[in-house]
C-alpha cells in the first residue's frame, strides 16, 4: 500500500518534488485502471479512491501556493 500523502508533508515538498509526485501517483493510477480494464482483479479495490484522493491534495496545495504568489 502506498505511503498516503497528507496536506502538511505536500506542503512541506519543493515545487519539484511535488510535480514528480503528482506524475508518480498519475501513471500508478493510470497502471491500475488499465488491469482492471484488462480484466485483472485489483489486490486492493480501494488503492485507486486513494490515489486520486492524493493526486486532488497536491494540485490543491498548487492552487494554495499559486494564489499566495499572486497577491
Amino acid at each position: 500500500m502506498p505511503e498516503i500523502i497528507t496536506a502538511e508533508k505536500v506542503r512541506q515538498m519543493d515545487e519539484r518534488e511535488r510535480e514528480r509526485t503528482l506524475i508518480t501517483l498519475r501513471e500508478e493510477l493510470m497502471m491500475l485502471y488499465s488491469q482492471q480494464t484488462g480484466g485483472g482483479i485489483a489486490d486492493n479495490p480501494a488503492k485507486a479512491k486513494l490515489l486520486r484522493k492524493q493526486i486532488a491534495r497536491i494540485l490543491t496545495v498548487k492552487n494554495e501556493v499559486k494564489l499566495k504568489e499572486n497577491e
